[in-house]
């Protein structure tokens, strides 16, 4: 299962940043895909999910509005485009699978499989 994520930056308040997380297509076909954050001494927490089987997405209320989900399933890349971005969103991010079988869209970290390398976002304010 491969999950690369990548696009993450330093920007100012307000900024768009989009993350990409290039999956093999083993994964596109049979896991939902996720992206959690992690900030400093803080809890692993769910952003978005994208469901495997029909493209069914689900935000954490925090991103509701901001933040979008989507994949490319012929450049098999999951990306999250982040708009409005705040000093609060700041964190490592992760995109992550989990299999759809048992899965429809993973947004806790108890029901991931593999988890990705993640990337720094940093908001400044």
């Amino acid at each position: 299962v491969q999950l690369q994520a990548s696009g993450g930056g330093l920007v100012q308040s307000g900024s768009s940043l989009r993350l990409s997380c290039k999956v093999s297509r083993f994964t596109m076909d049979y896991y939902a895909i996720g992206w959690f954050r992690q900030a400093p001494g803080e809890e692993r927490e769910g952003v978005s999910c994208i469901a495997s089987s029909d493209g069914s997405t689900e935000y954490a209320d925090t991103v509701k509005g901001r933040f979008t989900i989507s994949r490319d399933k012929s450049k098999l890349t999951v990306y999250l485009q982040m708009h409005s971005l705040k000093p609060e969103d700041t964190a490592v991010y992760y995109c992550a699978a989990a299999s759809s079988v048992r899965t429809f869209c993973p947004l806790t970290t108890m029901v991931i499989d593999y988890w990705g390398e993640g990337t720094q976002v940093t908001v400044s304010s």
